[in-house]
């Protein structure tokens, strides 16, 4: 699953947001003998956006998703996204 890009059309916030997701995984627990929990193979089967709030200005109506843009490149030209060390 990929997570959307947000932006506040409300202040233009695109870094800081309240985001509250509900999730069903399946995952493999793997208790130690003094009894301590890892999580291991943890699979998300289903996962809900239920309300996302900018944290600057505090609106939850202007909060729009938006398309992720690739990294632009020094001389302005946008590169690749599998480009090494980007």
């Amino acid at each position: 699953m990929t997570t959307p890009r947000y932006r506040c059309a409300a202040c233009g916030n695109l870094t800081r947001f309240d985001v509250t997701v509900t999730r069903r995984t399946r995952a493999f627990f793997h208790y130690s003998i003094g009894g301590e929990l890892s999580v291991e193979d943890e699979d998300v089967l289903d996962e809900r956006v239920e309300d996302v709030v900018c944290r600057w200005c505090g609106s939850g109506k202007a909060v729009e998703a938006v398309e992720a843009v690739d990294a632009v490149a020094p001389t302005g030209e946008t590169a690749p996204a599998d480009s090494p060390g980007r």
